[in-house]
C-alpha cells in the first residue's frame, strides 16, 4: 500500500528534474550553447547576488573560468536528465533520489532567494527536497523497474548494494535503525527547510521580512570611486539586487560637493552614448552596457565604469566629493569618492 502510495510522488519527483534537463538537451538546447542569450551561465550569474554558503563565490569563480563553466553546466543538466528518468522508471530509486536530494539544496542555496510575489523556487526546492528524502527512506516499491530487476535475479535481496540503492525492498536495518535513520533525515530535512526560509523572509522567530538581498527592488552597490585629474570619475558598481526578469537603468549620475551642490551632472543622453571601453564588465556574460536609457544592467552584472569630464568644468579635489546615480524608478545610490587621482 506504501508503494502504491507514494508512485505519484516518485514520478512528479522525476519527471520536475527530468524536465530540467531534457529541456537543455532536447527541446532548448540554446539553454547549452554559449552563444545563446538563454546561455545558462546567465542564470548562474543572476543568481549570485543572493546565494548562500560561498555558493556565490563558487558561481563566481565559474563564471571567470569557462573551461570548468561548461562542463559544470553539462554535469548538473545530465544529472537532472538521468535522476528524473530513474525516478519515473524506478530504477535505482533511492540513488536517483539521494541524486534528487543534492540537487535541490544546490538549488536552494543558489536560487532560493528569487521570487517577487512568494520565495518560489525556494518552494519548489523544499518540496523536492522532501519528496527526495521520502524516497531515500522508501524505494520505489511497485511497477519500478528494481522489482523487474529483483524477479529477475531473487539473490539480489541478500546484496547490501542492492537494498541501499535500489527501491523495491525495504533497507537493511531494524526497526530501531530505520526509526533513528528516518527521525535524522526529518531533522536534516527541517533544518535546512525551516533554516533557509528563516533566512530569506524570516517568519519562524522574526516577523516578516523582504531578505537581504530582494527579488523585487533593483539595488546598486558602489565601490572604489575616485574623482579622476581631469574631472572624470571612475568606480565600481554591482547589480546586487532585483529580478532577472527585467533589467536594471542608471538614468542619471551627479558629482555632488560641499553644500550638496550638483558640480557635474552625466544626464540620459551622456549616459547611453558612453563607450563601450568606459564600461569595464567583470564577466563576459550579464552586463553593464550604455542603452537607450541610460546604462542598462543585467542582474549580477559587475562593472568599472569610467565617466566622462563634462566641458569646461573642473571640479576640485578636496573637499568631500559625492557620486550619485539614480535609477528609472528614481532611487538614489551614493559613494563617496577617495579624491583626485593623478596616476589615471
Amino acid at each position: 500500500m506504501a508503494a502504491i502510495a507514494l508512485l505519484s510522488v516518485r514520478v512528479v519527483q522525476g519527471f520536475i528534474y527530468w524536465g530540467g534537463g531534457s529541456r537543455r538537451f532536447i527541446y532548448g538546447p540554446e539553454k547549452l550553447d554559449p552563444e545563446a542569450p538563454t546561455w545558462m551561465a546567465n542564470k548562474l550569474q543572476s543568481a549570485m547576488p543572493g546565494a548562500l554558503l560561498g555558493t556565490d563565490h563558487l558561481i563566481g569563480f565559474l563564471l571567470h573560468h569557462f573551461w570548468l563553466l561548461y562542463p559544470a553546466v553539462i554535469l548538473f543538466s545530465a544529472v537532472e536528465l538521468i535522476a528524473g528518468a530513474a525516478l519515473m522508471a524506478g530504477l535505482l530509486t533511492r540513488l536517483a533520489a539521494l541524486a534528487s536530494v543534492g540537487l535541490s539544496m544546490v538549488l536552494m542555496l543558489m536560487f532560493g532567494w528569487q521570487g517577487g510575489t512568494c520565495i518560489d523556487e525556494w518552494t519548489m526546492a523544499a518540496c523536492n527536497l522532501a519528496m527526495g528524502a521520502t524516497l531515500v527512506l522508501a524505494g520505489g516499491g511497485a511497477y519500478s523497474l528494481d522489482n523487474v530487476l529483483l524477479k529477475r535475479d531473487r539473490g539480489r535481496s541478500d546484496r547490501a548494494w542492492f537494498r541501499w540503492l535500489a527501491g523495491s525492498l525495504p533497507l537493511p536495518l531494524g526497526d530501531t535503525g530505520f526509526r533513528n535513520l528516518g527521525l535524522s533525515v526529518l531533522a536534516v530535512v527541517l533544518a535546512f527547510n525551516i533554516g533557509t526560509y528563516s533566512y530569506y523572509r524570516g517568519s519562524v522567530v522574526t516577523p516578516f521580512h523582504g531578505g537581504p538581498v530582494s527579488p523585487t527592488r533593483h539595488h546598486f552597490a558602489l565601490s572604489n570611486g575616485a574623482l579622476l585629474h581631469d574631472g572624470g570619475v571612475k568606480f565600481q558598481i554591482y547589480l546586487d539586487g532585483g529580478t532577472p526578469e527585467a533589467p536594471a537603468h542608471i538614468m542619471k549620475a551627479e558629482l555632488i560637493g560641499g553644500e550638496n551642490q550638483p558640480l557635474e551632472t552625466w544626464n540620459t543622453e551622456t549616459l547611453n552614448r558612453l563607450p563601450a571601453e568606459s564600461i569595464r564588465n567583470d564577466f563576459a556574460y550579464n552586463k553593464f552596457k550604455a542603452g537607450p536609457y541610460g546604462i542598462v544592467a543585467e542582474m549580477g552584472a559587475r562593472a568599472t565604469i569610467t565617466l566622462p569630464p563634462q566641458p569646461n568644468l573642473h571640479p576640485p579635489a578636496g573637499g568631500t566629493l559625492i557620486l550619485r546615480l539614480t535609477d528609472v524608478n528614481e532611487h538614489s545610490f551614493s559613494l563617496k569618492l577617495a579624491g583626485s587621482d593623478e596616476s589615471s
